[in-house]
């Protein structure tokens, strides 16, 4: 009895193996597919097509996971002590979608990572049935965290055999990348209903969240103007962090980071500001009478911006608030 219960334990572990596999190998599928569609100069259904294969994608990552800790991603309910599965209208077992994978207590992906995937679902949504090219600028960040995430934790949690940046290289551009190219779209070239999501989104960010690379990752580019003899010429080099030329490439990252700054609420806002040791300085009516003396609202200041209807701060109206805390003495204090 117990070499047939043993024979039947091997044929079971090797039965969830290669269906862990085949679920690995259908996740990395769809990522690729992703990545090649959003590449590809003819496809004009970028962003749509991206977020859809790229949901896909950690589903199939989730579900292997939960397979390989052996934990039912399926949905059931319990009768006594059997379990009676859900199924579809084609009697097809429910599988766990992904906001379900990622609301389980056994997850293991991070808080930013999955704050990441959670805007990519609702945005999924916002977009159903519209054509938004302009996202594909507007969001391009946000999605480049998601693919490096995606890559990050299929090799944490399967082996770095599993890793896709293997399959991938830089891609090719046909023309200088200029600040124009890289910046965030004027508000006309978006919904007003994409707009308000991406706003209410961002707003129930921490600081933390919204700038973290798990969340948003941002590249830096500069033009290399000579090379020296006998060198390959690579598109892209790495640099010591410690050198001349990374310090002045610093200097040039602060200038891009105006592409997509830090956003603040007044709440948090007012939050930095006590911590400078401001204790006294409140959104009403501290903060309220000196923005409105400050005509700090007034986009020519460059001191925040409005998107759908709600107002951000910079990091240069917390600096200036500070400024003006110090210069009123104890009044703050």
């Amino acid at each position: 009895m117990n070499n047939i219960t043993g024979v039947h334990d091997k044929k079971r572990k090797r039965s969830l193996g290669s269906f862990k596999k085949q679920l690995l190998s259908r996740s990395r599928e769809a990522a690729l597919c992703a990545i090649s569609v959003f590449n590809d100069p003819l496809t004009k259904f970028k962003s749509e097509t991206f977020i859809v294969l790229m949901i896909i994608a950690w589903t199939y990552l989730s579900h292997a996971y939960y397979r390989s800790k052996h934990i039912d991603y399926r949905y059931y309910e319990k009768k006594g002590v059997r379990k009676q599965y859900a199924r579809t209208s084609d009697g097809a077992i429910r599988h766990w979608e992904l906001r379900k994978c990622l609301e389980n207590q056994a997850c293991p992906i991070d808080n930013e990572t999955r704050k990441n995937l959670l805007f990519l679902m609702g945005l999924r949504d916002a977009i159903e049935h519209r054509m938004a090219p302009a996202l594909d600028n507007y969001s391009s960040g946000r999605y480049q965290a998601c693919v490096i995430n995606y890559n990050d934790y299929i090799k944490n949690l399967f082996g770095q055999k599993y890793g896709i940046d293997s399959f991938l290289t830089y891609s090719i551009q046909l023309i200088g990348i200029t600040e124009e190219q890289i910046s965030i779209p004027k508000d006309v070239e978006l919904s007003p209903n994409l707009l308000s999501y991406i706003a209410r989104f961002d707003s129930n960010l921490t600081n933390q969240e919204l700038n973290s690379p798990r969340f948003s990752y941002k590249l830096v580019f500069t033009r290399k103007l000579v090379n020296r003899p006998g060198q390959a010429d690579k598109v892209v080099e790495f640099i010591l962090a410690d050198s001349e030329l990374a310090k002045l490439l610093n200097k040039e990252i602060e200038i891009v980071k105006e592409v997509e700054r830090p956003k603040y609420r007044a709440k948090s806002v007012v939050l930095e500001v006590q911590k400078a040791g401001f204790s006294s300085f409140r959104i009403n009516p501290e903060h309220l009478q000196m923005w409105r003396a400050e005509d700090a609202k007034n986009p020519a200041k460059g001191y925040g911006a409005e998107v759908a209807g709600t107002w951000f701060w910079y990091d240069r109206w917390i600096k200036r608030c500070v400024e003006l805390c110090k210069a009123a003495g104890e009044r703050y204090e």
